[in-house]
């Protein structure tokens, strides 16, 4: 490991991106993480990667496309009215089963919106974004650290299930600074029989495409995605917990917010309240059964987001409605306090108590 370095989030994943062998990178600037894409103009090509500032978002994701399908590893980046410009791309890309990794550092919206923090692309990220039956792989980091972490994961399960992984941020994460500490990554080449280098031994050209004419056909395509999709399902679920076990309240977040829901549970359990926090790291494959076991306890959960309740679904059927989950959000680029969750739980628990 080396020593730490005083990195902002969005430089934390450029570093991290290229120590995790990604030589190509294709986006276009927009705030707030015009710094990542920065750091990969000034780095990539010190390591003989190629660096290239698209004419737009639906480009970049193109060109992001060709050089996976050539067996690359390769990365873009946006902020979400870029991301949703991407969508089109990002099914092909999915369609086609070619692993690549998408950034996306959350911005207010909807619309143009602002450029201060937000989480409402959660729908956008998790329920596909595109058109079609597909899946990106979804994590959500919640310090400069993961950010740097989770991109370095993230190019590892692109390839191993030939699928786009997306690092949903958020604007808050991709500005703030903190120390990030970058681990040795000895690269173990991976063998990519599919990609379109040219014939080689096999005597035949392979052929890349998403479009079937035949209803049959891409019903098959269809039926191989969703048992990719069930295989990572189950092995790719990640989530982190926090004084779940006596908790009679569970604080569900994820990113940003759950950092500001951790301070907030502190304060209520130095007031006795008996509360817990349980963070989704990857946001699809959501983690269901684990939140399911966490809540068996617990009277009531509690959905904190930066929208107006995209995750508080999710937390729904996970458990199965078989508890309260209340709501709390900001929106716009505003950021509640820990003061303001702790009020929301001082609040519920008179609510649950009957006072």
């Amino acid at each position: 490991m080396s020593e730490k370095l005083l990195m902002k989030g969005n430089e934390a994943i450029g570093k991290a991106a290229i120590i995790a062998g990604c030589r190509y990178y294709f986006g276009y600037p927009i705030t707030p993480q015009s710094e990542l894409i920065e750091y990969m103009a000034k780095h990539l090509p010190q390591t003989g990667g190629t660096f290239l500032q698209a004419e737009s978002e639906v480009a970049a994701i193109n060109m992001v496309y060709g050089a996976a399908g050539a067996g690359a590893r390769v990365m873009t980046s946006s902020s979400s009215p870029g991301v949703s410009l991407k969508q089109e791309g990002i099914s092909y890309i999915a369609a086609a089963e070619l692993p690549c990794v998408i950034v996306n550092i959350m911005r207010g919206g909807p619309g143009l919106g602002g450029i201060q923090p937000g989480q409402a692309d959660y729908f956008q990220a998790t329920k596909g974004g595109g058109h079609g039956d597909y899946h990106c792989i979804v994590v959500a980091p919640n310090s400069a650290q993961e950010m740097a972490d989770l991109t370095i994961h993230a190019f590892n399960v692109a390839d191993q299930y030939r699928n786009p992984v997306m690092i949903l941020g958020d604007g808050a994460l991709g500005q703030m600074m903190e120390p990030v500490a970058f681990h040795d990554n000895p690269l173990v080449p991976v063998d990519k029989p599919w990609a379109t280098t040219g014939m080689g031994e096999r005597g035949k050209p392979n052929n890349i495409n998403t479009l079937y004419l035949e209803p049959e056909a891409l019903e098959q395509v269809n039926m191989k995605l969703q048992q990719k999709y069930q295989v990572i399902q189950e092995r790719e679920v990640r989530w982190e917990t926090s004084h779940t076990d006596d908790a009679e309240l569970i604080l569900v977040a994820y990113g940003i917010t759950s950092r500001i829901a951790f301070s907030a549970m502190k304060m209520a359990r130095t007031a006795g309240l008996k509360v817990g926090l349980f963070r989704p790291i990857t946001l699809w494959p959501f983690p269901k059964e684990a939140l399911a076991n966490a809540v068996t306890n617990a009277s009531a959960v509690l959905t904190i987001e930066l929208s107006t309740g995209q995750m508080v679904e999710d937390v729904n059927l996970a458990i199965k409605c078989s508890k309260p989950v209340y709501f709390q959000g900001r929106t716009g680029g505003m950021i509640m306090s820990s003061k303001d969750i702790y009020e929301k739980i001082v609040e519920i628990f008179k609510a649950e108590r009957g006072e």
